[in-house]
């Protein structure tokens, strides 16, 4: 396992548990207009739900993103999006390995699969978690006064790129 993957995707994992701490369960399940009527819950459940694919991806060594069970528990109860937010940080202890990914272009098509690793679809869901933190700070900041960190749902190239232009 590549810690250098997990040592940036766990305190982000941990910091979206935070900042969920610190919301109620009407903030969490209210749909919100600036996000098209999306709930936070929503949201969370979306990238909880591809950490779980890819660890059942994991196990049979084929990811299917869209296969999602779309588990309306954690989209409608907060202490059950918190668990899970747990459950997958204590999980991501797996070593790297080839992996196929399934993709379908469009209804009424084959899926066909790309070879991809373990590894880069961590990667690809750390990316993917920091946009929809993007997403919740929007949310969030539209229904409450919660204090979200700088850094909130901002990429680790941003942070860098504006650190070094303050170098210079």
């Amino acid at each position: 396992m590549n810690r250098l993957i997990t040592t940036s995707l766990i305190p982000l994992l941990e910091q979206l548990g935070d900042v969920l701490s610190r919301l109620s369960d009407v903030q969490y399940i209210s749909k919100i207009p600036v996000l098209s009527e999306a709930s936070l819950g929503m949201h969370v459940r979306h990238i909880i739900e591809f950490f779980q694919e890819l660890e059942q991806g994991y196990l049979v060594g084929c990811v299917d993103y869209d296969a999602r069970r779309r588990e309306k528990a954690i989209e409608n109860h907060l202490d059950c999006a918190i668990l899970k937010l747990r459950q997958i940080i204590a999980d991501l202890k797996y070593d790297n390995k080839t992996l196929l990914l399934a993709y379908k272009p469009s209804s009424g098509t084959p899926n066909f699969h790309v070879q991809t690793s373990y590894e880069r679809e961590l990667l690809y869901n750390l990316e993917h978690t920091v946009h929809h933190m993007a997403i919740l700070k929007i949310g969030i900041r539209a229904i409450s006064n919660i204090e979200l960190a700088e850094d909130f749902g901002v990429a680790s190239s941003t942070i860098r790129y504006h650190q070094d232009k303050c170098v210079q």
